[in-house]
């Protein structure tokens, strides 16, 4: 049996997994990272306000799926629009920026370290 999720689940959004806000490159998005053996890295997002993300590159490459709301992924002033269920494979080098709507919520494979978490108090 499967249940319909708002959100992603309390394990998901652990305070020691949380995205510290200097390393985030849209406004009004929080999230949360998990590293794998290898240097990679998960981070799952969610978006609560319309907003722009400024161009930039990774030495790494990116794969983006979105859960919930609509992302658009802008290359080569292609706009490529990404709703729930689509995916996307990003090139390292490979420069992008995006636009998402308030309520987007996104999953992110990062073939390298993208994110630092929130250090504790």
């Amino acid at each position: 049996m499967t249940t319909a999720i708002q959100g992603f689940t309390a394990f998901m959004k652990s305070p020691a997994n949380r995205i510290s806000q200097s390393n985030q490159a849209t406004p009004g998005v929080e999230g949360d990272v998990f590293d794998g053996s290898d240097g990679s890295q998960m981070a799952f997002w969610k978006c609560s306000e319309d907003a722009v993300s400024a161009q930039h590159v990774h030495d790494y490459d990116e794969y983006m799926v979105v859960v919930e709301g609509c992302y658009t992924l802008i290359i080569n002033d292609d706009r490529i629009l990404l709703n729930a269920g689509k995916e996307y494979f990003i090139e390292r080098g490979l420069p992008h920026s995006g636009e998402v709507l308030a309520g987007t919520r996104t999953i992110h494979a990062f073939g390298g370290h993208r994110a630092d978490r929130v250090k504790p108090h």
